[in-house]
């Protein structure tokens, strides 16, 4: 087993060669003897993806929304003003690759066609079969609500633009909006005088009335814009207890804000190793036996377990056992179980983990 890689140069160059990407975003590296029989990989460690679902909402006042309850009995948008709202918070476990442990396999040159499946940057999935990815959660998105944007002025009558004040102007546009109301109605119940004369003009006239109704509304009600949209707060652990860290903040004016702007609420991670007994120290002898042993066949990762909260204006989005890398130990797989000439063992591994999943013979 050659020495540990401190890089993934390797790993990238044999990529260019060997590999070939498959349609789950995984490469399949064969142990040829044009790179000697070796293949480098990488063990993840654990990030932590922290993604905020907000909500945008966009209040613009109208011209006219002092004259709402007077004309139109309307509860107006009095100023212009934007609002978030923190939906929904989701953490994801996520593996990245751990550049200081990256490793390169030799096999056997007469081992029945060995090969590694990696993922695209280097991480472990398997050895002697292939693997599919599973797709990261999505977050649905509802769609976004848009009031009216059509210009109202397009629609008042010359009476109305050369009126002397506003409050007169707010008169004659809720007349004409009460005149559109009226000609629609008589439509709709076939009293019209001159009514549309097939069922495409009459979806053209109705729906003409609807736009030219809707913008003058906004006069006095105003507008209003809802959109929806995720921040990502990524968080590796070490190999230390992390205790209410303030990851972000949150303010309902501004929306989400880095951890130093006081103007957001916190947001506060807490990971605990579930652990009860210290690591023991290890003597310079059992240092250099774990080093060897590491370097003696195919090295995974045994993740430990971890207690995850987040909290959020005194309540508590979330609080689960997730696995942690950091937190745990590695092992390895004997070389000579890949010594097999005619039905080569397989291993499935957790690629977001390095740990083993299924080893099948």
């Amino acid at each position: 087993m050659n020495p540990k890689i401190t890089t993934l140069a390797t790993l990238l160059l044999i990529s260019l060669f060997s590999g070939r990407l498959s349609a789950q975003q995984t490469i399949r590296m064969n142990a040829i003897k044009a790179n000697d029989y070796g293949v480098a990989y990488s063990l993840p460690k654990t990030s932590i993806a922290v993604t905020l679902k907000i909500k945008k909402a966009t209040y613009t006042k109208g011209e006219f929304f002092q004259f709402s309850q007077q004309y139109l009995n309307l509860e107006p948008v009095t100023e212009n003003r934007t609002e978030y709202t923190l939906e929904e918070i989701h953490v994801s476990n996520r593996g990245i690759p751990d550049k200081a442990n990256s490793f390169m396999v030799v096999f056997q040159p007469k081992t029945a066609a060995p090969y590694l499946t990696l993922t695209e940057d280097g991480l472990i999935c398997a050895i002697n079969a292939d693997a599919e990815l599973s797709e990261r959660p999505k977050i649905n998105l509802p769609e976004s609500i848009s009031t009216s944007y059509t210009n109202p002025r397009q629609f008042l009558s010359q009476e109305t633009l050369m009126a002397g004040s506003t409050a007169k102007q707010a008169e004659l546009v809720s007349k004409q909006i009460f005149d559109l109301r009226r000609s629609k109605n008589d439509i709709l119940t076939g009293e019209a005088e001159n009514m549309p004369p097939d069922g495409e003009a009459y979806r053209l006239v109705i729906a003409k009335i609807d736009e030219q109704e809707r913008a003058l509304t906004e006069m006095f009600s105003g507008k209003t814009n809802v959109e929806y949209f995720t921040k990502e707060i990524v968080v590796v652990p070490t190999t230390e207890n992390i205790e209410r860290k303030i990851i972000a903040r949150f303010s309902e004016k501004l929306g989400p804000v880095d951890a130093e702007n006081l103007a957001g609420a916190p947001i506060y991670l807490t990971l605990r190793n579930k652990a009860t007994q210290p690591v023991a120290e290890l003597s310079e002898k059992e240092r250099q036996n774990l080093e060897k042993k590491l370097l003696s066949g195919i090295v995974y990762n045994i993740p430990g377990k971890a207690q995850l909260t987040l909290e959020y204006k005194n309540k508590t989005p979330f609080d689960k056992e997730i696995d942690v890398v950091q937190y745990g130990s590695q092992d390895v797989l004997a070389k000579k179980m890949f010594d097999n000439m005619k039905q080569p063992v397989k291993v499935i591994f957790y690629p977001n983990l390095g740990a083993i999943k299924q080893i099948i013979q």
